[in-house]
């Protein structure tokens, strides 16, 4: 009877957590739960994880032999880079921000302090955000530009979080040269070099956006690589007073093209511009750009963009005696051309020798000079100033 009681005894006192109690599974020599062997965090099952959160594997004793994990967003499975410690002990990854809208699948394997193997399964979904926002990009993937080109994102909602932005697009050129970003704005950032490009040069924007938070709960989209090349270098000098624009290719004079600039009521804007856009054929309406019914010309030929607010370098055949002689326009410089357009005319000559990126300078006009933020117009800042526009200081 005494044995029994004893024997009675010692199985009460086997548990985990009493004070002086025997370890049964360690006497008897039963593997502990995978769980107890291997920590995982975030916890298995966990949804709704938050980016900032941190992901790692560890065991209290003995050492990690494999860590696998998995990242499955927009339904592609990648694998996660990560490195076991030295020691044995943990396992972190790379990155140690976790992606958003993302299923993780962690597999490790391990050997406990007495030699027992143990694996372990587990899963977490990481936050979806409400709010996404993304960056349209200036000029076109694989386009081939002008000299003058600036690089200019245009995002989809207001930026807060600027430097954060800044940090996750990346401009590069080959050859390399400096450049560098300047917001105009919440919802604008523009990058260019000191100076124009250089002919021949290719330059790649690298979007890395993708769950960077621009603004509390609004995070990025986008993980792109968008390249464009510069092409010739092409400029050319408007004289508004002298009626005249000479049109300069690799520093040699091309052509010198009778011009009708802005009228004394309207002048056309000083400084330097840059092509945004070139349209064989537009419609150019007065109310759109604040100046009532004054004009509607529903075919107008040889069209190129200058600025957002409406300045554009294009054909006239409507005054046919204005270029050369005296300014007639709105604000707008005008070649002479004929109704339907034709490359036999000084409108049609210019339109087929432009690309987008070539710079169109105004001088002696009497107005004042175009704002940096009014379509391409960063080169009209110094470049202290404009280095001065980064977010990251």
């Amino acid at each position: 009877m005494a044995a029994v009681l004893t024997w009675a005894g010692l199985l009460a006192g086997c548990s985990a957590g009493g004070s002086g109690g025997l370890d049964l599974d360690r006497v008897l020599g039963k593997p502990p739960a995978p769980e107890d062997v291997i920590r995982v965090a975030p916890d298995d099952g966990s949804k709704e994880v938050r980016p900032e959160q941190r992901l790692r594997v560890r065991v209290p004793g003995g050492r990690l032999e494999k860590v696998t994990v998995v990242k499955d967003q927009d339904a592609q499975d990648s694998p996660v880079a990560g490195h076991i410690s030295a020691d044995g002990l943990t396992w972190e990854p790379e990155d140690k921000r976790l992606a958003l809208a993302a299923k993780y699948t962690v597999d490790a394997v391990a050997l406990d302090a007495r030699g027992h193997r143990s694996a372990r399964h587990t899963t977490f979904t990481t936050y979806v955000p409400e709010e996404r926002f993304i960056g349209y990009v200036t000029p076109e993937n694989r386009a081939t530009v002008g000299t003058g080109m600036i690089v200019s994102l245009s995002f989809s909602r207001e930026i807060t979080h600027r430097a954060a932005v800044e940090r996750a697009v990346r401009v590069t050129a080959n050859p390399p040269v400096e450049i560098r970003p300047h917001w105009f704005g919440a919802t604008r950032l523009d990058f260019r070099p000191e100076r124009y490009w250089k002919p021949g040069t290719e330059v790649t924007v690298d979007l890395g956006l993708r769950d960077v938070e621009g603004a509390p709960g609004a995070y990025g989209l986008q993980d792109k690589t968008f390249t464009f090349t510069v092409g010739r270098s092409q400029m050319s000098l408007v004289d508004a007073a002298r009626h005249m624009m000479d049109v300069r290719r690799d520093g040699q004079l091309l052509a010198s093209v009778p011009i009708t600039a802005g009228a004394p009521k309207h002048p056309t804007y000083n400084g330097k511009m840059v092509v945004m856009d070139m349209l064989e054929v537009t419609r150019m309406n007065s109310r759109t750009v604040g100046f009532g019914g004054e004009y509607d010309i529903p075919d107008v030929p040889h069209a190129m963009k200058l600025t957002d607010s409406g300045t554009f370098l294009h054909g006239n055949y409507w005054n046919p005696d204005a270029p050369g002689r005296v300014n007639v326009s709105h604000g707008c410089v005008g070649l002479l051309d004929v109704k339907g357009g034709s490359s036999d005319t000084p409108a049609g000559w210019f339109f087929d020798r432009s690309l987008v990126g070539d710079v169109v300078e105004v001088v002696n006009s009497k107005d004042k000079t175009v704002a940096p933020d009014n379509g391409l117009g960063g080169w009209n800042m110094a470049w202290k100033v404009w280095k001065a526009g980064s977010a990251v200081k």
